[in-house]
């Protein structure tokens, strides 16, 4: 199945790119806990650079107290939305759709993993100009983007479909 595919695809990619960025890239010599803090910036292109930051919040750092209780609600509303979403894929039969689904699934799966391991989400990837930022994020939530923008591409272009497009 497409989605599947794409759903671990997007999970693999996610948690390859963190392990590389967090362990071996940004880690401080002898800092052994996690999560951690890292002056190191490296600047990649002169709009794009790595720079490691721990998101114990939802997007854009809302809800970030970084609290147990506040980790353990915000775990169980991603389990249950990426559950729903599973549910939803199995009935998708447009190849299209599939993959959008299995690419927000696998973006989700990954910032999951984070939060149910350290209680917050890696975020290293930083784009800028001069002296506007776009929020620090990681390749999970480009899966996910990606994902929902082919999602809302088909609600526009693709001609009308109804349930009977959809496995009963």
């Amino acid at each position: 199945m497409t989605g599947l595919a794409m759903a671990a695809a997007g999970l693999l990619t996610d948690q390859v790119s963190k392990y590389i960025i967090v362990e071996k890239v940004m880690r401080p010599e002898g800092v052994t806990e996690t999560p951690f803090y890292s002056s190191r910036v490296i600047e990649v292109l002169p709009v794009f650079e790595l720079r490691l930051s721990w998101n114990a919040g939802i997007s854009f750092s809302l809800f970030n107290s970084g609290e147990a209780a506040t980790c353990a609600i915000l775990l169980a509303m991603q389990g249950g939305i990426t559950l729903l979403l599973l549910w939803w894929l199995w009935r998708l039969d447009r190849p299209w759709l599939q993959a959008a689904c299995g690419l927000i699934i696998g973006g989700a799966l990954g910032n999951i993993v984070d939060r149910a391991t350290w209680c917050a989400v890696a975020d290293f990837l930083l784009v800028h100009w001069r002296d506007w930022q776009f929020p620090t994020f990681n390749l999970a939530d480009t899966w996910i983007t990606l994902g929902a923008g082919m999602w809302l591409l088909d609600a526009v272009m693709a001609p009308h479909h109804d349930a009977a497009n959809s496995k009963e």
